[in-house]
């Protein structure tokens, strides 16, 4: 029997589109079918919580009136930015937050709709990495990655504030579980949760390429072929910003590597879409 969750790509998965389209086929090849949110608008992510939190509220409080007019329990937002924002929207209106209360009352003065906080916001590795679904993925697998050996880079969006993480806040696990139900070998680094500067990337171009470079040198410590992530301002970054690496070093989605590891049929789609390309590496492990 199949699953049906709501569905949030937000503005950061019309260019992630490897993100985007590795989620939607390993979620089919799981049984989960998703619902997108009907009339979704940008949730603000740094540009709208920056310069105003009235109108930050109000464009995640949008969208998820949306999802409760369309009767959705739970909403699955892959981006770490559009996550968080809509978890801690969420979490102000359940607590009776004052401000957040008071753009709600506003929108529903002029829509008619407020938000009652009965959605579930997640993030995908919360279904994933469930028992159920961990054993799914490893009966599933007909690609083992044993021969991939990677670190997982959470970002600074997944477990902080504490309010909104699913997972430890310093060294969280959640990926590299799901990663290896898939065999995928995962190696142990102190970077996990470091901030790759996403916001400072127009600003302050040459901060965001110090931490990338910083961030690859020491995931080849690690032993690390790759870096997979889970957040699609984290993947732009490292993926786009590694001047000082004479051999660059590839940023997987965590879902492009299932679906690789399931066999399925549009890897080399997700594959092309990257800077840094990683066919040359699997096909060096006779993984692609």
């Amino acid at each position: 029997m199949k699953l049906t969750m709501g569905y949030y790509p937000g503005c950061s998965l019309q260019t992630g589109s490897e993100y985007d389209g590795s989620l939607r086929d390993v979620f089919t090849a799981l049984d989960i079918d998703l619902a997108e949110v009907p009339d979704w608008n940008c949730c603000g992510a740094s540009s709208g919580h920056s310069t105003n939190e009235y109108l930050a509220d109000a464009l995640v409080l949008r969208n998820l009136i949306n999802g409760e007019k369309a009767s959705l329990s739970q909403i699955i937002a892959p981006c770490a930015a559009c996550y968080n924002l809509l978890k801690g929207v969420d979490t102000k209106v359940r607590k009776g937050h004052e401000k957040t209360a008071k753009v709600n009352g506003d929108l529903k003065q002029v829509t008619g709709d407020s938000y009652q906080g009965t959605i579930d916001i997640l993030h995908p590795l919360q279904p994933m990495s469930q028992p159920a679904f961990l054993e799914q993925i490893s009966k599933k697998v007909v690609n083992p990655l044993t021969k991939l050996k990677v670190v997982t880079y959470y970002g600074c969006l997944l477990t902080r504030p504490s309010y909104v993480s699913f997972d430890h806040n310093e060294y969280p696990v959640t990926m590299d579980k799901v990663l290896e139900s898939a065999q995928v070998t995962v190696a142990k680094w102190s970077y996990k949760t470091d901030c790759c500067g996403a916001s400072l990337s127009l600003s302050r171009p040459e901060v965001v390429e110090k931490f990338s470079n910083h961030f690859i040198s020491m995931a080849r410590r690690a032993g690390a072929d790759a870096i997979v992530t889970a957040c699609p301002l984290c993947q732009t970054n490292l993926d786009t910003r590694q001047s000082a690496s004479d051999h660059p070093m590839p940023i997987f989605y965590f879902t492009e590597l299932i679906g690789l590891s399931l066999g399925l049929p549009n890897v080399k789609k997700w594959m092309a879409k990257h800077i840094v390309d990683p066919v040359p590496l699997l096909r060096s492990l006779r993984l692609l």
